[in-house]
């Protein structure tokens, strides 16, 4: 499978021997759906949604919201980043994507004219991320 932003995808064929390989799309592994658009955000944000009377409820404390934002849509999110390349422009659609989870956690609307560093600063956080997205890569 070739993932890629184009909207035509590139045909690849490899032959070991006289067989050729078959391109598979979209495939399942370890329970996830892999595609070749490589919609890893979106498949977060629906397990986020999923989870969402938890992850927004005020009457768990952030801290533990944080937790399991890590544990259950971070992983999501995550998988098989190791074959990843980060660019400029996939740096800044995590740190939005990370900065939309902590937004709907806090209750906090895209309307409301707080800027990113204060909602880090009400969250007890910092951006993390990219930080364990690189971690993954090295």
């Amino acid at each position: 499978m070739i993932i890629t932003r184009k909207t035509s995808i590139p045909k690849c064929e490899i032959k070991i021997e006289e067989n050729t390989i078959k391109q598979a799309n979209p495939f399942k592994y370890l329970g996830t759906q892999i595609t070749s658009d490589g919609s890893r955000i979106a498949q977060a944000k629906a397990s986020f949604q999923q989870m969402k009377s938890i992850m927004t409820n005020i009457k768990i404390s952030i801290v533990v919201r944080k937790g399991l934002l890590e544990t259950f849509i971070e992983t999501v999110l995550l998988y098989g980043c190791e074959a990843w390349t980060i660019d400029e422009r996939m740096k800044s659609s995590w740190e939005a994507t990370e900065m939309w989870f902590l937004r709907r956690m806090m209750r906090i609307p895209c309307t409301a004219k707080k800027t990113n560093e204060e909602i880090l600063t009400e969250a007890q956080t910092t951006r993390q991320l990219i930080t364990k997205l690189r971690k993954r890569l090295h």
